[in-house]
C-alpha cells in the first residue's frame, strides 16, 4: 500500500518532527537580532538552546529571561513555549486516540 505524500514527497510521520525544526530555527533566528537582548546579541549555540528548550517545553536557560531579554525576546521565547505546548498537546492528543481505536 502507498503512502499518500504531502507537498514534495513530505510523509505525514515527518511533519511533527520537521515543524519542531522549523519552530526552532526561527526561535534561533529571532533570540539572535539584537532587538531580543539588552547587552550584546545572543551567540548562536545559546539562542539555539533557549529555543529548543523553550519549544519543547522543558524551561532550561543559558540566561535570565527577565532580565537579559527586552520585551521582544521575552514574548519570543513565550511564543516557542506557546508552540511547544501545543504541538506537545497535539501529539500526546493523537496518541490517546489511537490507543484507544486499537483497544476497541
Amino acid at each position: 500500500m502507498k503512502t499518500r505524500l504531502f507537498h514534495k514527497g513530505i510523509s505525514p510521520i515527518r511533519v511533527l518532527p520537521l515543524g519542531y525544526l522549523g519552530v526552532i530555527c526561527v526561535g534561533t533566528l529571532l533570540l539572535m537580532l539584537p532587538a531580543a537582548s539588552y547587552d550584546a546579541p545572543l551567540p548562536f549555540l545559546d539562542a539555539l538552546f533557549t529555543a529548543t528548550s523553550a519549544s519543547c517545553v522543558t524551561g532550561l536557560v543559558v540566561v535570565d529571561t527577565g532580565t537579559y531579554f527586552t520585551p521582544f525576546g521575552q514574548a519570543v521565547v513565550l511564543l516557542l513555549i506557546q508552540v511547544g505546548g501545543l504541538g506537545l498537546v497535539t501529539l500526546t492528543s493523537f496518541f490517546a486516540l489511537a490507543a484507544k481505536r486499537r483497544m476497541g
